[in-house]
């Protein structure tokens, strides 16, 4: 029996029993190293009820991590077909929705123990993440083992566990022993416990290791634990102590095989002693381990340096020798090994087929560290080899550590490299990736000039795939910064090319390309091409291209005021986002979701959901500035006082972007909000500004509002003439007919638009279009309009045409951003809670049918398939739950 662990334990047998009922969910257990973590687990197995199927797996120390450590080591017992698929090192896509399927057919209930996650690989990391969302609905008990004290801010898994929903997560800290508990250890060892507590502040296996440390000097405690644990290890014999220094220098288990290959025949013998002995523990499979980490860390702590490269040495060389069938599972061991053992000749031939072996598996992160393994003998390396290192690791560094001067520092030595050995197409490669690393960085001009250098370089070749990338790379610069006929004219080179070398990746992005530069540009042609881009693209599983093809497909149909199919890609997108865990593109759709509602007058749904995607940590700049810029721009609307500096913000963020996408809607919100405010100079501000910038490359719709709101700013002079028509209904306004306008304004279904034409109109019709304009602004809650419309009623002396002025609040406040009706969000609550149909009827009393009918029509409006996708979009989207988001101020009636 584990002393003072009844608390810890009950939980998680509290945890079993509700998973058992039909409620998951994931135990965070907590404590420092030495405190009974595993210990704890131990306990809980075998109080578990007889059927709960437990089963563990490990993350190591290793220098580099073994992708998908722990379910590796479950995988035969929990699965045949996940077993396979590991075996095959399948993708996450395939991998996880077959372990997920696999959890949903089990008998009984299921405990997945991962062990050591500080440790952990970024595909196991991944891999919780994904079952983490979807537990609360599964009968299984996903458990983490971690090191508190190896757990920081920035660390992997603490953004992860960030990730995960609340309510579906349990948190058990083990706390130290008190100093009752170390007296009665040390009483039930027979010794003294006089300063024991004090030493060992009450840590159980420093206790243990002490009270063990010696049998004749009761009265004397050790300096230190690593000298208990050496203290052991001088009464044992020589090949006790063989058997330990060779298992110290393996972290993780090990397995009889392994032993018995570096230590013979006789090795069985000398474990079964260690084991009597309590240093080491024999698991279920018969794998050993050192009955805690720090007693291992403290043995190889024994071993001088050349010792342990000879032991290393030995032990790649046994692993090298197993069936070419079970070589690949070892390859990040063999690696780690080879590396200890100093020898770069074999750290060169092994250390890149893990890095693609971890690739696939998702464990970008892993990739890198295995290639900067290799990087460390790269003067060992042939020049071909050494390039290709260089270039490796910047491709997954970039995927996993956003270090970008040592990545684009190891693309320009790649380029060196590869420029010496006349590999042209190569160096267009990595100026390519170059090219994508400035965009990332805001740095506009930088990523211009390499996509340029890329072109120029892959020109001279015989025509392949590099080309037609670069070709297409080169289409979504332009694109970007609104050349259209660039943009179209090498997107078309790209597809052409693709065509004939059956590059269907490639056709995919050029198609986005150029369908989005027709949008932009109100030509005829971009709908179709970016509905084959998406449809290619979700045929052949290209997920991140699918992502690409609902942003920008969704943005144009927004601009592009067609609001029936920008409503169907943003929930469709949104959807398909939040199923395979693409949550920067789930967010970046959200803003234009919010960009949607504000178009539409929606200004509170508007600021709701912007407001949601503005609290998610971690989101890189340019995935939330839609959702900044709408945020800023409805409040400036709904009068309230952050609006202009949100917009002051989302624009200083834009700038650097060097884009017209990201700053022109922000100096035009800014020129709304001075007009509003009636501050002529600021207005004026921001409309030279805009003025100055390359109008000829402008969407006709961004020119046709800058257009508008240079007439209505009363600026002086007249902006350059330009070729391109300006679309209606600012073409009607800018010819004297407001009102013409304001109807096609009201029949696309953008009421605020409509309000803001009703009041420039002057003369006679004057009186009755504020009027109008008045009472749509109410009507909508646009409270910063309708008070300069009453001013400029008052001004004409026509405050006696307006309605009165509505108190209290407006049905616009009220509505929930999806339409949900009040039943609807009181089932939508209960299921967030994982409550089944049966028992939300019986909680609202209501029958089981119309339950079904509210759940069914929950399902339509998230645009999800079951349950457990509603759960993912408000783990996403928390203030789907009210409606309203907790930052967002309310209305309230006088």
């Amino acid at each position: 029996m584990l002393l003072e662990r009844e608390d810890p334990l009950g939980a998680l047998l509290a945890a079993a029993e509700r998973a058992a009922a039909g409620h998951g969910g994931t135990v965070l257990v907590h404590g420092e190293a030495g405190l009974g973590k595993t210990s704890l687990l131990r306990e809980f197995a075998e109080n578990a009820h007889r059927d709960c199927r437990v089963l563990w797996g490990w993350c190591e120390a290793l220098f580099t991590p073994r992708p998908l450590g722990p379910l590796q080591d479950m995988a035969h017992l929990l699965d045949p077909r996940v077993a396979a698929l590991l075996e095959e090192t399948a993708a996450p896509e395939r991998l996880f929705p077959a372990l997920l399927n696999a959890l949903q057919r089990a008998k009984g209930t299921t405990v997945l123990i991962f062990e050591d996650m500080h440790w952990a690989d970024n595909a196991t990391l991944d891999l919780v993440r994904y079952l983490g969302r979807r537990v609360s609905l599964l009968r299984t008990m996903l458990v983490l083992s971690m090191r508190r004290e190896d757990l920081n801010a920035d660390h992997p898994l603490t953004h992860v566990l960030g990730d995960l929903p609340a309510a579906s997560v349990r948190r058990v800290t083990l706390r130290p022993l008190s100093p009752q508990a170390v007296t009665m250890l040390a009483e039930q060892a027979g010794r003294s416990a006089d300063g024991l507590y004090r030493i060992t502040e009450g840590n159980p296996f420093f206790v243990t290791e002490l009270l063990s440390s010696s049998e004749t000097e009761s009265a004397r405690v050790p300096d230190s634990i690593r000298d208990a644990v050496w203290s052991r290890l001088s009464r044992l014999t020589p090949g006790e102590r063989d058997v330990l220094e060779v298992m110290s220098i393996m972290p993780g288990s090990v397995e009889p095989w392994l032993i018995r290959a570096l230590l013979g025949a006789e090795a069985e013998v000398l474990v079964d002693r260690c084991v009597v002995r309590g240093l080491l523990r024999r698991d279920d499979q018969g794998a050993l381990t050192f009955r805690h980490e720090l007693a291992r860390e403290a043995t190889l702590d024994r071993l001088s340096p050349s010792v342990q490269r000879s032991l290393h040495a030995k032990v790649e060389a046994a692993l090298s020798e197993v069936p070419a069938s079970q070589a690949s599972a070892l390859l990040s061991r063999r690696v780690h090994h080879a590396g200890g053992a100093d020898n770069g000749e074999r750290v060169l031939e092994l250390a890149p087929l893990a890095a693609s072996q971890a690739a696939r598996l998702g464990a970008h992160r892993e990739a890198a560290s295995h290639l900067a393994t290799a990087l460390r003998y790269v003067d060992q390396a042939p020049p071909e080899l050494a390039a290709q290192l260089h270039e490796d690791w910047a491709y997954e560094a970039g995927l996993a550590l956003l270090v970008y001067d040592a990545i684009i520092a190891a693309r320009h030595r790649a380029i060196a490299i590869w420029r010496q050995l006349g590999r042209i197409d190569k160096v267009g490669l990595n100026l390519r990736w170059l090219s994508r690393l400035h965009w990332r960085r805001g740095e506009g001009p930088q990523a211009e000039e390499y996509a340029d250098q890329a072109v120029r370089e892959v020109e001279s070749l015989p025509p392949g795939p590099e080309v037609a990338m670069a070709y297409s790379t080169r289409s979504q610069l332009h694109m970007l910064h609104y050349r259209f006929d660039e943009a179209i004219e090498w997107g078309e080179r790209a597809i052409s090319l693709a065509d004939r070398l059956g590059e269907v990746e490639t056709r995919v992005h050029a198609l986005n390309n150029v369908g989005t530069a027709l949008m932009f540009a109100n030509r005829p042609g971009g709908v179709e091409r970016l509905e084959e881009s998406l449809a290619l693209a979700l045929e052949h599983g290209l997920h991140d291209h699918a992502a690409r093809a609902y942003t920008n497909f969704a943005e144009c149909a927004v601009v592009a005021k067609n609001f029936e199919l920008a409503e169907r890609l943003l929930a469709e997108g949104i959807a398909f986002c939040t199923r395979h865990d693409l949550d920067s593109a789930a967010q970046y759709l959200l803003g234009r979701q919010a960009q949607l509602c504000m178009e539409q007058g929606r200004f509170r749904e508007a600021a709701t959901i912007a407001q949601g995607v503005m609290n998610v940590e971690r989101l890189p700049m340019v995935m939330h500035l839609p959702a900044l810029t709408v945020l800023g721009t409805v409040r400036v609307r709904l009068g309230e006082t952050d609006g202009v500096d949100l917009l002051q913000r989302a624009l200083v963020e834009g700038q650097t972007t060097g884009e017209p996408q990201r700053i022109v809607p922000v100096r035009l919100a800014l020129a709304e909000a001075a007009w509003l405010a009636e501050d002529v100079g600021a207005s004026h501000a921001q409309l030279t500004e805009l003025a100055a910038m390359n109008l000829d490359n402008f969407r006709p719709r961004d020119l046709g509002e800058l257009s508008v709101w240079w007439r209505r700013c009363g600026m002086p002079g007249s902006l350059p003439a330009q070729s391109a028509p300006i679309p209606s209904p600012w073409s009607a306004e800018l010819l004297g007919d407001p009102q013409a306008a304001a109807a096609e304004w009201t029949r696309l279904s953008l009421p605020y638009e409509a309000a803001l034409s009703l009041m420039q109109v002057r003369g006679a019709d004057a009186g009755a279009a504020l009027a109008r304009a008045v009472a749509m602004l109410d009507q909508i809650d646009a409270p910063a309009a309708a008070a300069l419309a009453r001013k400029l009623a008052q001004r004409q002396g026509l405050s006696g045409l307006l309605p009165k002025v509505q108190r209290g609040p407006y049905a616009a406040a009220r509505r929930h951003p999806l339409g949900l009706t009040r039943h609807e969000q009181k089932v939508l609550a209960l299921i967030a809670q994982g409550i089944s149909n049966k028992e939300v009827a019986r909680h609202l009393s209501r029958s089981p049918r119309t339950i079904e009918h509210h759940v069914s029509s929950l399902l339509g409006k998230l645009n999800a398939a079951n349950r457990m996708e509603i759960l993912l979009r408000l783990r996403g989207e928390p203030w789907l739950l009210t409606g309203t988001h907790p930052l967002e101020p309310h209305q309230t009636g006088s």
